[in-house]
């Protein structure tokens, strides 16, 4: 077996999709496996991203995998990792891994994130020889949103917000100035402005703000409908924190109102978020609210340590 791990290239973007959806289809047992996900979209906007930071795994002359790493400042994340059916077990995986690896390395990455399953032994030792550890559970949550849309005004009060594509450009830059400021407060260097950037850039969705007296009290990545990492009539919000600070758990409710009411507006008809059961306070909130899991992974972390998934903070992530 000649293997080859490369960049992936524009023009493999359809094939490593249909590796990645036949994978993760086959492994849950999905009598269609290709059908895994529906019309949502991981592949071709994560690449667009970054194209330096996806990862194609090539036997042969054919493209059997990949995977693809983001950077959130100094928080790196990765996946979908991949490998074609036909090739599981022969080291594939890990090969993908050791790239991503690499380049966090290069990206000078403090803390590395996972999401995997949190029943599967062969993906935690998989994982596990890289430095990772399975930390807490992570719950993929949804819940139904009205039709029509709330009036905003009668669900919010006193709480101004914008979108971020109802910003000019000078007005842009402050506000992912002021998102980084904020993710800072909760981990040192976090910083979620690529994943802003592409929403915006890629027409994914939008970015829902929330302002007080003192400044962006907090925001909201959110995805809507087809060709987005959300599908058909789902909001996906994924990224979402507020500042830290007594008012905290408040402000969190808050912006949770501005994201079903963003989703209502677009004609979604559901809103699913992930929240890491570290940060209880945030989950407890999200179950009052009517929200009901669907989906149960596990975060792994390199190195072993909390960073930001704390009882203190209030975030919304899957990183799947």
């Amino acid at each position: 077996m000649n293997l080859s791990i490369r960049l992936l290239q524009k023009n493999e973007l359809t094939i490593a999709d249909d590796v990645f959806r036949l994978a993760f289809g086959t492994f849950i047992g999905l009598p269609q496996p290709r059908d895994f996900l529906g019309d949502a979209s991981y592949i071709a906007n994560r690449w667009q991203m970054d194209p330096t930071a996806a990862f194609a795994a090539e036997v042969d002359g054919k493209l059997v995998g990949s995977n693809i790493a983001a950077n959130w400042g100094s928080v790196g994340t990765f996946g979908p990792l991949s490998v074609h059916p036909d090739y599981w077990n022969q080291k594939i995986a890990q090969q993908l891994v050791e790239a991503v690896i690499t380049r966090f390395t290069q990206w000078g990455i403090q803390q590395a994130g996972l999401f995997t399953f949190p029943n599967s032994p062969k993906h935690h030792a998989l994982y596990q020889k890289f430095g990772f550890y399975p930390r807490f559970l992570t719950f993929i949550m949804a819940k139904e949103l009205p039709s029509p849309p709330p009036d905003l005004a009668a669900t919010v009060t006193n709480s101004p917000s914008t979108k971020f594509s109802g910003l000019n450009s000078q007005q842009q830059a402050d506000c992912l100035k002021a998102c980084a400021q904020l993710t800072d407060a909760i981990y040192s260097g976090l910083d979620l402005s690529r994943e802003i950037e592409a929403v915006h850039s890629q027409n994914l969705g939008d970015t829902v703000l929330l302002w007080d007296d003192t400044g962006l009290a907090g925001f909201a990545i959110c995805h809507c409908g087809t060709g987005s990492e959300a599908g058909s009539n789902v909001c996906y919000v994924k990224f979402a924190a507020v500042r830290p600070g007594l008012t905290a758990g408040e402000q969190f409710e808050t912006l949770l109102t501005l994201c079903e009411t963003y989703g209502a507006n677009q004609n979604m008809r559901r809103l699913v978020a992930g929240v890491n059961t570290s940060h209880d306070e945030a989950y407890r909130r999200m179950v009052d609210r009517q929200y009901r899991t669907e989906i149960v992974g596990v975060a792994m972390h390199r190195p072993n340590d909390s960073g930001y998934n704390r009882a203190d903070v209030f975030v919304l992530d899957d990183w799947r």
